[in-house]
């Protein structure tokens, strides 16, 4: 089977070259003479797949490179990007996902932030770090920012959960103790009893997000949560044009696996509250899983850059919210000072507690 081509590029009404989707709106804008062309409303709703329907199909094990041709310049490239721009002549170019042996995107949350807008999220981002270097603040003027798709799954599902565990309730008890000096003390202290407790939980997940991609580190992109995930639109070409999107290499088996790690934290914390008590132990918990559906969606983020002392530092900005989660420096001589003064404080009480209890 061929590997999936780009799709035609679309072509400026007003001057002929190719737009591109503007942020923040429904349209796709010309770079050089400004001219808008609205982007059609969809016919469709967006959609979520069965899980057990897709693993009863035949799949391939790798993902040949998308074949792109530029209407602009002639040149005949792969990569494994669903859009980018051409290298050469900088033509948009989006790659067909109606392949079979590759999973289309069936969502989209389109970029609300842009380029400006990421700048300044950036700006704010390191004008607000504590510990930073005073000179970071001047970072802002050389940042290198690239507009990106991410792909994720996102799943659903039915889960009932047996649990067997233990309820903790506490009580207080009254002690008497002698000290050194012979005094007799009293103090209340608490104590608790434990009792056998076993129940079933059940709950539906929706849109539990994983990453479909390894390329960035999967803990920085948690960290840009929440996403307004009812906002994603069903996918258009329209929509990644002019900007990199990557296609997912973490297949849907290994994602589902993670959700169910994110799931199994909201199940015990639903079995725990179904123990009730002052505290509660787990000794097992049993999930049955039905009506498992997915679906792959990409997400807009800002990936920029910035060098500092010689060094590059990764920033990725949330595409809608403008949230920054990245690497900086930090001021040796500012984490000292702190350290300093949190000890002379500590030193300080310390000293008005003697003075007091003299």
């Amino acid at each position: 089977m061929s590997s999936p081509t780009q799709t035609p590029a679309h072509p400026c009404q007003g001057c002929g070259a190719s737009v591109e989707y503007a942020p923040g709106t429904l349209a796709l804008r010309c770079p050089y003479c400004g001219f808008e062309q609205r982007i059609a409303p969809p016919a469709r709703q967006v959609r979520e797949f069965s899980y057990d329907a897709f693993l009863a199909k035949p799949r391939v094990r790798a993902l040949a490179p998308n074949r792109f041709s530029c209407p602009g310049c002639g040149a005949r490239t792969e990569s494994d990007a669903l859009s980018r721009a051409c290298q050469f002549c900088g033509t948009p170019l989006v790659a067909d996902t109606a392949a079979e042996e590759q999973i289309a995107p069936e969502a989209v949350l389109p970029f609300a932030l842009d380029r400006n807008g990421a700048r300044h999220a950036l700006r704010r981002y390191v004008r607000t770090r504590w510990f930073a270097p005073n000179r970071l603040k001047k970072v802002s003027e050389a940042e290198t920012m690239k507009s990106t798709y991410l792909p994720h799954w996102t799943y659903d599902a039915r889960t009932v959960s047996d649990y067997t565990g233990k309820r903790g309730e506490h009580y207080y008890v009254t002690t008497t103790r002698r000290g050194p000096d012979g005094r007799k003390t009293t103090r209340r202290e608490r104590r608790t009893r434990w009792y056998p407790a076993r129940g079933r939980v059940s709950r539906d997940f929706d849109d539990v997000l994983v990453p479909a991609t390894r390329r960035l580190p999967a803990d920085r992109l948690a960290k840009l949560e929440p996403w307004p995930l009812k906002q994603a639109l069903p996918y258009e070409p329209a929509y990644v044009t002019g900007h990199h999107s990557l296609r997912y290499d973490v297949e849907p088996q290994t994602g589902l696996e993670q959700a169910k790690g994110i799931m199994a934290k909201v199940i015990e914390a639903d079995c725990k509250r179904d123990i009730g008590g002052d505290v509660q132990r787990l000794l097992r918990v049993d999930t049955r899983y039905s009506d498992v559906r997915f679906k792959l969606m990409l997400l807009p983020v800002w990936v920029g850059s910035y060098v500092f002392g010689g060094r590059t530092y990764q920033v990725l900005i949330n595409g809608v919210s403008g949230e920054v989660q990245g690497e900086r420096p930090y001021s040796a001589v500012k984490i000292v000072a702190a350290v300093t003064a949190a000890l002379a404080l500590i030193a300080c009480v310390v000293w008005l507690y003697q003075v007091y209890r003299a």
